[in-house]
């Protein structure tokens, strides 16, 4: 009796496995994926691979994520290639798990990207990430975007970027430094960006930022566009 529901319960372990696995495949949205990455594609795949075996289990990622992380997290983050001048080089600060500046390494290779995080734990599955994947266009400093030896390390770059970071005005402060005169900060923002850029107007004119401006990006390959917030470096 107990061999039999032994096997009954390895029978329904493997079908819920087996689902959910073909639940995947189902979804996996393999038309925005082809034209956010290109032949890159596969590379896009071994991220999302680490972000939903490895980044989860470290609690860089929250669990429930892992059914969205391709529109929600990958594809959008890669959107931001949109608004990535050719060749630039561009620091993302706060990077967390890589995002946005692994896809966007990924989706644009003539891009070189700085991910800088201040957590070792982080920064300890960056430098994993970068070498599996075999991106010689990133870079992984630990650190903090307003620590004077980070800015020092990372110089001044073409664009600052982040995702999900800090309020704007805290985020100019930190961001415009890094920034090259002419250069821009590009946050990666939701539906509150118009609120921020009236709200903190004199922060971000204070970290030496003029023109905000919000633009939508992904919408050839996101369900729901997203937006982000252009600041020039005076």
């Amino acid at each position: 009796m107990t061999e039999n529901n032994d096997n009954a319960a390895s029978a329904k372990a493997a079908g819920a496995e087996e689902a959910n696995s073909a639940g995947d495949v189902a979804t996996r949205p393999d038309a925005a994926i082809q034209m956010a990455f290109g032949d890159r594609s596969d590379l896009a795949d071994q991220y999302h691979s680490w972000l939903a075996e490895h980044a989860t289990v470290r609690g860089l990622i929250g669990p429930r994520e892992v059914p969205r992380l391709w529109d929600r997290h990958i594809l959008n983050c890669a959107a931001l290639a949109d608004v990535i001048p050719k060749g630039a080089t561009v620091a993302d600060i706060g990077s967390g798990a890589g995002l946005p500046g692994i896809p966007l390494a990924i989706a644009r290779p003539d891009v070189s990207v700085i991910l800088i995080e201040p957590l070792l734990r982080r920064t300890t599955f960056l430098n994993e990430v970068v070498e599996d994947l075999g991106l010689e266009n990133v870079t992984v400093i630990r650190g903090r975007a307003e620590e004077k030896v980070v800015r020092k390390e990372v110089g001044l770059v073409d664009v600052v970027t982040s995702r999900a970071v800090a309020p704007l005005g805290k985020l100019a402060g930190w961001s415009l430094p890094l920034v090259r005169p002419g250069g821009q900060m590009i946050a990666m923002k939701g539906s509150s960006a118009a609120e921020e850029i009236e709200r903190d107007a004199n922060l971000i004119r204070k970290a030496k930022g003029k023109n905000p401006v919000i633009v939508e990006i992904g919408a050839e390959v996101l369900d729901t566009p997203t937006y982000v917030v252009k600041i020039q470096k005076v």
